[in-house]
């Protein structure tokens, strides 16, 4: 009796497969996997569509040989004061989960790496083959932090940052326009006819950020013939507790003030707390606007207004230009525009 014959041993479909299906060279389909721009609109399409059609999966590892390339970002995380053990900051969580999608998207594994701002957190990745690049989160004291940004500029590692984006600074960042928001929380307290505004945050060029979103709000208090007083500013971190011992600072000192711009809403929630306890009502005898648009936000007590940063184009912009230094094409530093959530704490 004659034995069946056997299954024929199904092969995978290879790169040079693709290039004939789609008409198109070896070298071209290559490019189309790397996610070069070189490549026509059409052209792209062709070799995606065979790409389908014979189910053909990337080698990933034989492809990191060849490139020298890992198909991996790393995302490093500092630590931030928090009354729990995460030590981070919520933005940063919504801002985690935009990156996330954003690598997705580029086909690119995404490693996140808890960093505390004391450790050596500039050591070289790249070289190590972990990362082909860095994504910087969180950095506390600006000035101590440019050094290392400027290490790493130094060795040539790829890596963009989310924070201010600063004339002369080192790498790229991309940044909210901060000053912006605090015009816009400016003009929305003096429509609500508040007059006397304290700042909780440091406004110092050690926290470009803060400081910009007070300069801000001031050029708006200018515009209607007021300003910042700067017996009404109280150093803050970005943290519940910050804020509430900030705001019991501002009320010892015995200034008269009628609202409250924190340049957090963790700030603005601690201030909230301490508020309330000395007996002043919010927003009837204080207003008060925090800076973020963290989720917590809508449901503090009462609801916090906010300057809400755009979380979401942030992280595509993070991963994209990233990728753009990977493959040794520009990219530049990019300002997105803020926009307020008005909510009940400033009368809304």
């Amino acid at each position: 009796m004659q034995e069946p014959r056997r299954a024929r041993k199904k092969t995978k479909a290879t790169s040079m497969d693709i290039a004939h299906r789609a008409g198109v060279s070896q070298a071209t389909v290559s490019r189309v996997l790397r996610g070069s721009p070189l490549v026509n609109v059409e052209t792209r399409k062709r070799v995606e569509e065979a790409v389908r059609e014979l189910n053909y999966k990337v080698d990933r590892h034989a492809s990191s040989l060849r490139t020298q390339r890992s198909g991996t970002l790393a995302l490093l995380l500092f630590e931030d004061p928090t009354p729990d053990d995460s030590h981070i900051n919520p933005f940063f969580l919504s801002m985690l989960g935009s990156i996330t999608r954003a690598c997705a998207k580029h086909g690119h594994d995404l490693l996140v790496s808890f960093q505390q701002l004391s450790d050596d957190w500039h050591a070289d990745y790249e070289d190590s083959m972990k990362a082909d690049g860095l994504i910087l989160l969180g950095y506390g004291d600006y000035i101590a932090y440019e050094s290392k940004l400027a290490h790493l500029v130094a060795q040539g590692t790829h890596f963009v940052r989310w924070g201010a984006v600063l004339q002369g600074q080192p790498g790229i960042s991309i940044g909210c326009d901060n000053a912006a928001g605090g015009a816009l929380v400016g003009r929305h307290l003096i429509e609500r006819g508040r007059r006397k505004v304290a700042f909780l945050g440091d406004a110092s060029t050690h926290f470009p950020e803060f400081f910009a979103r007070y300069c801000g709000c001031d050029g708006a208090l200018r515009e209607a013939g007021l300003r910042m007083n700067p017996a009404l500013q109280v150093d803050a971190d970005s943290s519940e507790q910050s804020g509430y011992d900030a705001a019991r600072t501002l009320i010892a000192r015995g200034h008269a003030f009628d609202a409250i711009f924190a340049a957090s809403d963790l700030i603005a929630i601690g201030a909230i707390r301490a508020l309330t306890e000395h007996g002043l009502r919010v927003p009837d005898d204080v207003a008060i606007v925090g800076f973020d648009g963290t989720p917590m936000a809508r449901f503090s007590n009462p609801p916090l207004t906010t300057v809400v940063q755009d979380t979401s184009g942030a992280g595509e912009l993070l991963v994209s230009s990233l990728l753009k230094l990977v493959r040794d094409e520009p990219a530049e530093s990019v300002t997105l525009m803020p926009t307020l959530e008005v909510r009940a704490s400033s009368g809304g």
